[in-house]
């Protein structure tokens, strides 16, 4: 296993970088910054990253069948026009509760956009509770709600046969699965399939290779674990530079270079001292495995 690197591709400083997905088409890795109020697109031909600021804190980005992205921005669903820089609101949630707004969200095998919420955060991690729910957007644009009392909702993904729902509040400390319907999107019977063990820190986003494993992001733990579904083994640890490491998807040619997106927030100036690339992009290369490339909306 020597042979893994990690490097960071932008130093961008992130509050709090998050939603990390790869755009074939563009050859990029998108991103966002929550507490920063940027949707970002890092090019992996210029290196270079294009940000584009928005009105409210934007937790999730996704692509969009018809081009473009949809993200969640405070407690909205909304559209995304990259050149135009136009931001359009597709419908809203959690409209009797104003101090939420939507946390990490990605799109199904058949298109629709899940996403949770949660009540903004005092500091890193230290919220209301129970205030979030789970939420699907459907290609029709209509919303169903799944279910409430959620803490902060966080990571998901689908297993490979489509058949489990993979998804992570992150104050439970588990990763859990549910049953899941593909032709519905209806999920059910939640049980918990891995808890996380105390240096590992707190669970934040997730992403599946293509052996069926998953990959979880550790807050505050400074590392990404990989994850048998099955059995509820750790199967292995990479530790990265910094200690607020948020989320991680797979991208590149051909999906063997995965990206591990951080935060700054929270860490004072020693903190940082000691972690220049807090909130930076980092590329894991070396893994041995490939992702999954991300569905789009089809909406």
């Amino acid at each position: 296993m020597s042979s893994i690197k990690i490097e960071c591709v932008a130093k961008e400083g992130y509050r709090i970088g998050e939603s990390p997905v790869w755009d074939e088409k563009e050859s990029a890795l998108l991103c966002v910054d929550i507490t920063g109020r940027k949707v970002c697109r890092w090019s992996s031909v210029t290196k270079q990253v294009q940000a584009i600021s928005v009105d409210a804190p934007v937790s999730s980005v996704a692509l969009r069948k018809s081009g473009d992205y949809v993200i969640t921005l405070g407690t909205r669903f909304a559209a995304l026009k990259w050149k135009e820089q136009l931001v359009t609101t597709i419908t809203h949630v959690d409209k009797d509760k104003p101090n939420n707004r939507f946390n990490d969200g990605k799109v199904d095998p058949a298109g629709r956009y899940f996403a949770g919420t949660m009540a903004e955060e005092i500091r890193p991690a230290v919220l209301e509770r129970h205030q979030g729910s789970l939420y699907t957007l459907f290609s029709d644009l209509s919303v169903v709600k799944h279910f409430d009392q959620v803490d902060i909702s966080n990571g998901l993904d689908w297993s490979l046969d489509h058949k489990t729902f993979f998804y992570i509040d992150s104050l439970s400390y588990s990763v859990d699965a549910f049953d899941y319907d593909l032709q519905t999107g209806k999920i059910d019977n939640r049980r918990s399939i891995y808890r996380l063990e105390k240096e590992e820190s707190i669970p934040d986003g997730m992403c599946i290779d293509t052996e069926g494993r998953l990959w979880v992001a550790c807050y505050d733990g400074g590392r990404v674990i990989r994850l048998d579904p099955e059995t509820g083994k750790r199967l292995q640890t990479v530790k990265l530079p910094v200690d607020k490491t948020t989320s991680c998807c797979f991208g590149g040619r051909d999906y063997s270079e995965m990206y591990v997106t951080s935060a700054s927030d929270g860490m004072d100036k020693e903190w940082l001292s000691r972690q220049p690339q807090a909130g930076g992009i980092f590329k894991i290369t070396g893994l041995g495995v490939k992702g999954v490339p991300p569905y789009p909306f089809a909406g």
